[in-house]
């Protein structure tokens, strides 16, 4: 089995053949050249993990072609060979990105060690740059992990509206995976290949949020040394996705309204409207329709918004995705992490499925990653989870409303235990109640 590949730009030939031979006998697949531009063309021939190049070449430099490999092939490293020792080289050649420089024949005992960690990392980096690219959803529709109901019934329904120009409000609670869904539609629109840009509105200052999203003229106020584009300049051509628009105050949702309506708006301290091409997708966990009921939002930005809704469910109510995540998220971090964890155990599996999940897919994501960061094995058992999740109850216990007090008090009451890891005691000082009280409510909420 070949252990990846692997490229010698040398032009001593007796040299060459003989680290080729040596790397061979490890398992490596070895190519060879004997000048940078050889070198450099086998490089757009096929993907090279691991490059050990001489620094005196005949028709250029080692340290010259570290930086241009490192630019065009940034996952290839990069060990150069030197035989005159001298540090500078090596030096020069670890701050252009070289994983490490060794001087020929004083260090042959390093050389297979020092390849071993060199192709460790880039193939590490390749596992890793793909892994990103499904969790952060670059292949639209096809990467969103999910066989339940209802994901595949609100996946028909971007699918559909994707193809279009027409604005989309995503509905459903914090962390069930909004983002992922706005970026997907972008992905399967005809703007795919523009910009996507990303913006959650709870985040900025009213003032400050507003110069985010619509930019602003030098001297507008006090610091805005320059003008700057706003985000929806930057999403020129693209699409750009509004999460949590309910925090939206009023004067900025007028803006909104009128970028919707337009395509045009005003910058902080301009009087020259700004014209721009793009695609709103918006999202919120509130409901806007009481908000519109207590004068917090606007009526008609709504019906703008709100041309086409989607409702994303809630990870409670799609049990059965919820083992096809977990494994997922494993397989992610185990690899970014470089942790040999494979499996998760049936205990493991059980627990999280009965578990409420209210963070939902984020907080499944952050579970998996402390279990994989904590795991000393190759499963990842029970007793990796924190305290409420391995002390939830079972789905044929009562089922309580988020919003049902006895809920919230019993979410709570298995956080603070998951803080004081176990000691009822210390739970009870910290909920400020007695610790005879404290075992009544554990045996009421069934966490004994």
């Amino acid at each position: 089995m070949q252990k990846g590949k692997i490229l010698i730009i040398d032009d001593e030939e007796r040299l060459r053949n003989l680290m080729a031979r040596i790397l061979q006998l490890e398992g490596y697949d070895v190519i060879a050249a004997s000048t940078g531009r050889e070198g450099l063309k086998k490089l757009q021939q096929e993907p090279v993990n691991v490059v050990l190049s001489d620094v005196k070449l005949p028709d250029s430099n080692g340290i010259e072609l570290t930086e241009q490999i490192k630019k065009n092939w940034p996952t290839t490293e990069v060990i150069v060979l030197t035989a005159f020792g001298t540090i500078n080289d090596g030096v020069k050649a670890i701050k252009l990105g070289a994983f490490d420089y060794i001087t020929k024949g004083d260090d042959n005992e390093r050389i297979i060690p020092l390849v071993s960690k060199a192709m460790d990392k880039a193939l590490l980096q390749i596992r890793v740059q793909e892994l990103e690219s499904k969790l952060n959803d670059k292949l639209g529709f096809d990467s969103i992990v999910g066989r339940s109901s209802a994901i595949l019934e609100a996946i028909k329904l971007a699918e559909k509206v994707a193809q279009t120009d027409t604005t989309v409000l995503l509905l459903g609670e914090t962390g069930t995976g909004k983002e992922v869904f706005a970026e997907a539609i972008h992905q399967a629109s005809s703007r795919r290949g523009k910009p996507f840009v990303a913006v959650n509105c709870s985040a900025f200052t009213k003032e400050l949020l507003e110069s985010e999203l619509f930019g602003h003229k030098s001297g507008s106020f006090t610091g805005a040394n320059k003008d700057k584009k706003g985000l929806f300049e930057e999403a020129n051509g693209g699409t750009i996705f509004l999460d949590e628009m309910g925090e939206l105050d009023h004067e900025l949702q007028a803006k909104l309204l009128r970028v919707l309506e337009s395509q045009q708006f005003l910058k902080v301290g301009d009087t020259k409207p700004t014209q721009v091409n793009v695609r709103i997708l918006a999202a919120t966990n509130r409901d806007l329709l009481t908000e519109i009921e207590n004068n917090h939002f606007r009526a008609d930005l709504y019906y703008r918004l709100s041309v086409f809704q989607i409702t994303l469910p809630a990870l409670r109510d799609r049990v059965k995705d919820i083992p096809l995540l977990a494994d997922y998220f494993m397989r992610y971090f185990a690899t970014k992490i470089k942790k040999n964890v494979t499996s998760i155990s049936p205990a493991f599996i059980e627990k999280i499925e009965a578990y409420w999940w209210p963070g939902n897919i984020r907080e499944l994501k952050n579970v998996i990653e402390r279990a994989v960061i904590l795991s000393d094995g190759a499963e990842l058992d029970a007793n990796l989870l924190p305290y409420e999740i391995q002390h939830a109850s079972t789905r044929t216990d009562t089922v309580l409303s988020a919003f049902d007090l006895a809920s919230v008090e019993k979410l709570h009451i298995q956080r603070v235990l998951n803080h004081t890891h176990g000691n009822r005691g210390d739970a009870a000082r910290l909920l400020n109640i007695g610790v005879a009280t404290l075992y009544r409510k554990l045996k009421e909420y069934g966490l004994e």
